[in-house]
């Protein structure tokens, strides 16, 4: 065993937050939520990002399954709103990966 070596599980967690951001539509969603800091509709981020619904759509199954987008139901509707745990830890896992030291909190995008 290495030693000094991030553990596998948190290495796997940290991918998983790269892959999910590993698509510019997906990182403009992101930062277009975490600019409003309010729910939204798909139909409202249809209009801010220019995409299809279902191409929006699908992008935010894949955010919310890292949990970097939360999801509420309102009526039949359903909004998305970033999960402010993901905007403290994620530059922490960036940080970790390019070997600076690990804040005091470092954990899941919970």
């Amino acid at each position: 065993m290495v030693t000094g070596l991030l553990d596998r599980a948190t290495a796997e967690e940290y991918a998983s937050w790269f892959r999910a951001l590993a698509d510019p539509s997906r990182v403009q969603i992101v930062e277009y939520l975490a600019r409003q800091a309010r729910p939204m509709s798909v139909g409202d981020l249809v209009k801010a990002v220019g995409l299809a619904q279902s191409t929006v759509s699908q992008h935010l199954k894949i955010l919310t399954e890292v949990r970097f987008v939360l999801v509420e139901a309102v009526g039949n509707a359903r909004h998305y709103r970033i999960n402010q745990a993901c905007v403290g830890c994620f530059p922490s896992a960036a940080d970790v990966v390019m070997g600076r030291p690990a804040p005091s909190r470092v954990g899941g995008c919970a």
